[in-house]
């Protein structure tokens, strides 16, 4: 049965071809992939690489930047 998260995301199902380096997303494993089932990367108006984030991203309870 898949689990969801509040955004109803789906978790523990890979996304292929997704790799993630953000270490702190509840989505983020081990060897590099993104297990939120989907993402949505935004904004619409994006002109580089540098404009764009993943919205799906959702920091990890136990987790601190620094």
């Amino acid at each position: 049965m898949d689990k969801n998260n509040d955004c109803g995301c789906r978790i523990d199902h890979p996304i292929k071809g997704i790799k993630c380096d953000v270490k702190n997303c509840v989505y983020h494993k081990d060897d590099y992939t993104c297990n939120a089932g989907e993402i949505a990367v935004g904004p619409s108006f994006a002109t580089d690489c540098g404009d764009t984030a993943c919205r799906t991203f959702e920091q990890k309870k136990d987790s601190t930047v620094g």
